[in-house]
């Protein structure tokens, strides 16, 4: 499983890539790269093992409405 984090302390905001088993890798990035990374490794579709925000909580994730969800 891998998890990626954003950390921000006063004056940087990191990235964090953490693998299970290896020491966690936290380099400073913009928000930009940031959301890059997020790209390239979790948002492209759903993988086994891999958890995210977006399928931990289906952000993002529109049902289809129901018959009895709208006003006649």
């Amino acid at each position: 499983m891998v998890v990626i984090r954003r950390m921000v302390d006063r004056r940087r905001a990191y990235t964090a890539i953490m693998l299970p088993g290896e020491p966690p890798k936290i380099f400073p990035t913009s928000d930009h790269e940031h959301s890059r990374i997020l790209q390239i490794y979790l948002q492209d579709r759903p993988y086994e093992d891999v958890h995210n925000d977006f399928s931990d909580y289906e952000i993002g994730h529109c049902p289809a409405p129901r018959a009895g969800d709208w006003p006649a």
